[in-house]
């Protein structure tokens, strides 16, 4: 596979290298004017920047297909778990009930990607380059809605890429790049299980092909089944949490196109389409000894979501690219449930989160002149995207929203090659800047101008030095800005009130907020590139990143007990609030609810109006290093090559200016300190045999005053590989895998609630040993 990525990327002015299941994009010496003179192939998408052939500053990691099978992994969402730049908490399966809100949940069975643990709504996902709808109630994309057969890489840029992208791009971007290459039919079956019960899994697939001299098109579907995984079935959970599902039942349909077409020399039409169909059922008990005859609750959800991506490319012999691109994507969850308390079962009303997204854009890039160092080159671009968002809930209308959003975009983007193989000096072999902007317009919300500089230093063919520096946001979601208003009147010590009169209440708001702006970041890399030419199929990357994010959303009060009586919250507290006040902020509430003891609500007897609406108040700053490293090379019949993806996080939140710093990495259900992976291979004929090693960190579990260690996990993969290269076998591809080797397992943590996961489900997996075959064939 690396192969065939380094012929697409010839004549681009970048270069591949391997990684052990990553393959790594960068900047070779080639002068871009010389590069940018062969025309005859297709465009190849090139995340981290805007410009055909331009060398990117940020690191870009590049996963592609193939390397993901030799690890045994068969879908999307198991390839990126891998990676340890990706934290398992945001809107993915398992996410366990007793996870706070802000680090993870599970609606509808979605699998987003969360870079650097700053939350799935951070991280931007896009499919060739274009956006999709969301996901439920989050700003999350669902990536297991793309069948794996249909992908050639997925690039991974983790730095801030608001200068290119907008909005959601603070901890950086993925982009998930479909096939072009395959000219036939692929079908593919996979079967696995866990050794201690439950998660059998059955994958079945076909991906077909064609090209043909001026266009290509590909069709891809995949159907798979997972079985749920109860705690009853893990000695760790079986009496901790009796009666309680760890991981739920899916069940899907995917399906995927993409196709281009050359009209005339000059001008290709491409489209790009997905739709998905997904059902997931959960169960769980609500009373201690976890009887679920007796007592339980029960969600089950359909999940449906479709995209097309049609786009116009005009490239004439100028050497100017021009693309006219559009998406239209929604994205359904319907959900509902039941209980049985004592046995008698009552249905619960259900709803539904529905996301629609269209968007039109017109870039064009080119050369604008040469330099001694390579030709300098521009990107431009304009846009329009407009998003919608309705939760509907049955329940009188008062929990429901409907809202839209749009915005208005232009970006420009500069790569400027002072250096380059024509005009190389000693301790300078190439030098490149580069510079983006970006500027949007959101309709009655807000302006945001976002730049990025980058500079790309090799003092030497040998190493580069590389440095970023931008600016990026995140728009408030929907369900964030417009979440009915619920208001509590409760007593006063409740919220901390001390000395107060019996019949002394509260007022407790809570809810969305319309005023709410985006949230900011400012990041940097640096990065150091050593692949010495002296010895071949070795090299080593380490990368410094901090991104320090403000006006962070917020619930400004994170111990409600303690409103009145901690002087930091004071700006969200109004004392004595007058008759006409409660009136307005009843007014606008969709529920309100009596929690004081009272009979009756009296707005004489409120002394206080305490307001835990969200807010942009918070601060968190990430930093950390990623180091990468690889060596390949033929020993004797056969290739061996070894690698390693470690990845170390600091990271700390204030919630408000007056409250104190906390720290987050290392804290249960946020990112470990430590997230690593290694690799070895060894390739003999059409054998090749894999062994990944993964590191999950421990984490500590400060929930109550005696702090308590949270082991990590240290998961042993190995798997076989069978590729018949012709013969009656020719195209037959078996995959023997075992997950987990050694069936390492979650430390256990307490629990309080009979439905809490008795370990921490944003960091450690629950599926245990896990034995797979797949068998494949192009036909």
């Amino acid at each position: 596979m690396e192969r065939a990525v380094a012929i697409l990327l010839d004549g681009t002015g970048l270069r591949t290298r391997a990684s052990g299941t990553t393959l790594i994009v960068e900047a070779e010496d080639v002068p871009l004017d010389e590069a940018a003179g062969d025309r005859s192939r297709d465009d190849i998408v090139v995340t981290g920047s805007r410009i055909r052939g331009a060398p990117v500053a940020s690191p870009v990691i590049v996963v592609d297909r193939q390397s993901v099978l030799d690890s045994g992994r068969a879908t999307l969402p198991e390839a990126l778990r891998a990676l340890p730049q990706n934290f398992g908490g945001g809107q993915n399966p398992g996410i366990g009930f007793n996870v706070p809100e802000a680090n993870g949940g599970d609606v509808g069975g979605g699998a987003s990607i969360n870079l650097r643990g700053l939350g799935s709504d951070a991280t931007l996902t896009l499919l060739n380059g274009h956006r999709l709808s969301y996901n439920a109630a989050k700003q999350s994309i669902d990536i297991s809605t793309i069948p794996l057969g249909a992908v050639d890489r997925v690039d991974v840029v983790p730095d801030g890429a608001s200068a290119l992208f907008g909005s959601d791009a603070v901890a950086g971007v993925v982009n998930i790049i479909l096939r072009r290459d395959l000219d036939g039919l692929e079908t593919s079956a996979r079967l696995g299980g866990a050794t201690d019960g439950g998660g059998f899994s059955q994958l079945y697939g076909a991906t077909a092909g064609k090209i043909w001299r001026d266009g290509n098109v590909l069709l891809a579907y995949e159907h798979g089944s997972t079985g749920a995984i109860t705690a009853g079935q893990r000695d760790y959970a079986a009496t901790r949490s009796p009666g309680l599902t760890l991981f739920p039942a899916q069940r899907y349909h995917s399906v995927i196109g993409s196709g281009r077409q050359a009209i005339v020399d000059d001008l290709t039409l491409a489209v790009d389409g997905m739709f998905n169909k997904r059902w997931t059922d959960l169960t769980y008990p609500l009373a201690i000894g976890g009887n679920l005859a007796v007592s339980r609750g029960a969600t089950s959800s359909i999940a449906q979501s479709f995209g097309l991506s049609p786009s116009l490319s005009w490239t004439p012999a100028s050497g100017w690219d021009v693309m006219l691109s559009g998406t239209y994507g929604q994205d359904k969850v319907d959900y509902g449930g039941e209980t049985v308390q004592g046995g008698v079962r009552s249905v619960n009303t259900g709803g539904y989160y529905r996301n629609r997204a269209r968007s039109i854009e017109l870039s064009t890039n080119g050369k604008l002149f040469s330099l001694p160092g390579g030709a300098v080159k521009v990107a431009l671009g304009a846009g329009h995207r407009r998003i919608d968002f309705r939760r509907f809930t049955g329940v009188n209308g008062v929990q429901n929203i409907d809202r839209s959003q749009s915005d208005t975009y232009g970006f420009g983007e500069l790569s400027l090659p002072l250096v380059g193989r024509a005009n190389a000096i000693p301790l300078v072999d190439s030098l490149t800047l580069s510079a983006a902007v970006r500027y949007e317009d959101y309709r009655r919300v807000a302006h945001v101008a976002t730049p990025k500089f980058g500079v790309i230093y090799a003092p030497t063919a040998d190493v580069s030095l590389k440095g970023s520096w931008g600016k990026s946001f995140r728009a408030a979601t929907l369900y964030q800005q417009y979440q009915p208003q619920t208001v509590y009147l409760t007593r006063t010590t409740t919220v901390g009130g001390q000395g107060y009169p019996a019949t002394a209440t509260a007022l407790l708001t809570l809810g969305g907020n319309p005023r709410l702006k985006p949230e900011r970041s400012t990041n940097w890399s640096a990065t150091l590139d050593l692949h010495p030419r002296g010895l071949e199929g070795f090299g080593i990357e380490a990368s410094y990143f901090s991104v320090d994010y403000r006006d962070r959303i917020v619930t400004p009060i994170p111990s409600v007990s303690s409103a009145l009586s901690n002087p930091a919250y004071a700006g969200f507290v109004t004392l004595n609030p007058d008759a006409a006040t409660q009136a307005g902020v009843l007014a606008g509430a969709g529920i309100f609810t009596n929690l004081s003891g009272a009979a009756a609500y009296n707005p004489a007897n409120v002394i206080a109006l305490v307001r835990n609406n969200s807010v942009n108040a918070g601060r968190q700053s990430v930093r950390g290093v990623d180091v990468l490293a690889h060596y390949a090379r033929k020993l004797g019949a056969g290739q061996i090559s070894a690698s390693a993806n470690a990845a170390y996080l600091e990271s700390e939140r204030q919630i408000g200016p007056a409250l104190p710093v906390t720290q987050l990495a290392g804290l249960i259900f946020n990112p470990p300190h430590w997230r690593l992976r290694g690799d070895l291979g060894w390739t003999v004929g059409p054998i090749t045999a894999t062994a990944n090693v993964t590191h999950i960190g421990p984490v500590t579990d400060n929930r109550t005053a005696s702090s308590q260690r949270v082991e990590g996990m240290t998961p042993v993969d190995f798997t076989l590989r069978y590729r018949a290269d012709g013969g009656v076998l020719g195209g037959l591809d078996i995959i023997a895998s075992v997950q987990n080797l050694f069936n390492a397992e979650p430390a256990p943590i307490a629990t309080t609630l009979p439905y809490d996961t008795p370990y921490d489900s944003t960091n450690y997996s629950p599926l245990g040993l896990f034995v797979s075959l797949s068998v494949s064939r192009q036909w």
